[in-house]
């Protein structure tokens, strides 16, 4: 990487990411100046924007550095813990504005409906994440929740941990869904073997399941429809 022998205070006031955001607006700015004002300061050598500039790079963009750890932001160069605490609370931050919407309630009343509010949280990630759609009486989204990460098989997908939120937020049915990476939607019988337990734990305390959606590139498969479980 080009190496540079100024900073950012050297730069001409209309340059620098900070004046830039007071003068002009954060709509105005690119998204390595975004990040370069999350980060702080750079590294010797290479001003905070061309540190963005690299992770934005070396991650595929913002979405695959929205999805990465403490621990993978860590291991970039010029990244330590502080700027990796300050990346990942603005991107949760930003997904809990994206959830939130006090004026109008998404309501799921099939299954493409919610293959739609998923696919966001879950197309392009590498790994298989596991959601719960929390739903009130009238089909209205309370919440989503993030359960495990890493696949049904290696992690464990427990009905304590699925209905614990759910009850807290006294839902009335809930959503399950997870992506398959490779893009093959077909349900394995892990799948549905832990769908059918989770939906004898919902009946027994009296949280609905719903459907459970299996999420690819661009095809989704609900297990409801394809009759391959219990509800």
């Amino acid at each position: 990487m080009r190496k540079t022998n100024y900073t950012i205070k050297e730069l001409p006031l209309e340059d620098r990411p900070r004046e830039k955001l007071i003068s002009y607006g954060e709509s105005k700015l690119s998204n390595s100046e975004l990040i370069a004002i999350l980060l702080g300061s750079g590294t010797r050598g290479r001003t905070a924007i061309e540190l963005a500039q690299d992770i934005l790079c070396q991650s595929s963009g913002l979405i695959g550095l929205a999805d990465l750890s403490i621990d993978e932001l860590t291991q970039k160069k010029g990244i330590g813990q502080s700027k990796a605490s300050r990346l990942k609370v603005a991107f949760e931050l930003g997904r809990r504005l994206s959830d939130f919407s006090p004026a109008k309630k998404t309501i799921l009343r099939s299954p493409i409906h919610a293959v739609d509010y998923m696919q966001s949280r879950l197309k392009l990630k590498k790994q298989e994440i596991f959601l719960v759609v929390l739903l009130d009486i009238k089909s209205q989204v309370i919440k989503v929740e993030e359960i495990s990460k890493g696949g049904l098989a290696k992690s464990i997908v427990h009905p304590r941990e699925v209905f614990k939120t759910a009850i807290r937020a006294s839902a009335a049915g809930i959503i399950l869904g997870h992506n398959h990476p490779s893009g093959n939607t077909t349900a394995s019988s892990e799948d549905i073997n832990i769908t059918n337990k989770l939906i004898e734990a919902g009946n027994i305390i009296g949280i609905k399941v719903i459907d459970h959606l299996i999420i690819g590139d661009n095809s989704y498969l609900s297990m409801r429809e394809e009759g391959l479980i219990n509800c």
